[in-house]
């Protein structure tokens, strides 16, 4: 897999530390899904540091493990996970995990949600552009405002729903149980500790939305 984006990087834009921290979460998990890492990930990978919530350990269970891991050996991981003789263990796309197929309707709608936010797949890639290694990536920009200003928070919570919280939790926890992961079973923890955590504030957000309108 492969990053899909296929605009021009703005200047970075000015945002709080702790959406820059959600960014930087989503693009991490972006990166290390989107292919195997390389010798410089690994490093960049080990010096991050946790802390005692559940995410901070998984994030510095995967420090550790890169500290330890040869890019030969987590490249033969991601391919028995994601690649395969014919397919990998783990289909990590909407399409596949939302109706058992691909290249079906979870894919059109988010293209046409890709049009309107004024991004393209990239014409070296012919990944769907419903895999996850994308979406976080997608989601990392929005926040980040990599390709035009910064999103919404509501913007934000309205494609987070539609095109990641109805199935990227079941495929984080899948890749936590895969049989051919090692490296990647804190990649499979952090992700769904992450997700666990953008699924209840924009749950809180869209409550004090609603009580805002007397709904």
């Amino acid at each position: 897999m492969e990053a899909q984006l296929n605009q021009k990087p703005n200047e970075p834009a000015r945002i709080d530390a702790e959406d820059q921290m959600r960014a930087d979460m989503y693009n991490l998990m972006g990166l290390l899904l989107a292919g195997p890492p390389d010798q410089g990930t690994l490093d960049v990978v080990a010096g991050l540091a946790g802390n005692e919530t559940d995410l901070g350990q998984a994030v510095e269970a995967l420090a550790t493990m890169a500290r330890s891991t040869r890019p030969a050996t987590v490249e033969r991981e991601f391919n028995s996970l994601f690649i395969g003789l014919g397919r990998g263990e783990l289909l990590p796309y909407a399409s596949f995990y939302l109706t058992g197929f691909l290249n079906e309707k979870p894919l059109a709608l988010l293209r046409r949600d890709m049009t309107k936010y004024g991004l393209s797949r990239a014409p070296n890639v012919y990944e769907p552009e419903d895999n996850v290694a994308s979406l976080m990536e997608m989601m990392g920009a929005m926040i980040a405002g990599r390709f035009g200003p910064p999103a919404s928070l509501e913007r934000q919570r309205t494609f987070f729903n539609k095109h990641l919280a109805p199935w990227v939790g079941h495929f984080f926890a899948d890749l936590e149980q895969a049989k051919t992961a090692e490296f990647y079973v804190p990649v499979g923890t952090i992700g769904r500790a992450f997700v666990q955590i953008e699924v209840e504030a924009f749950r809180l957000l869209a409550d004090q939305s609603a009580e805002a309108h007397g709904i």
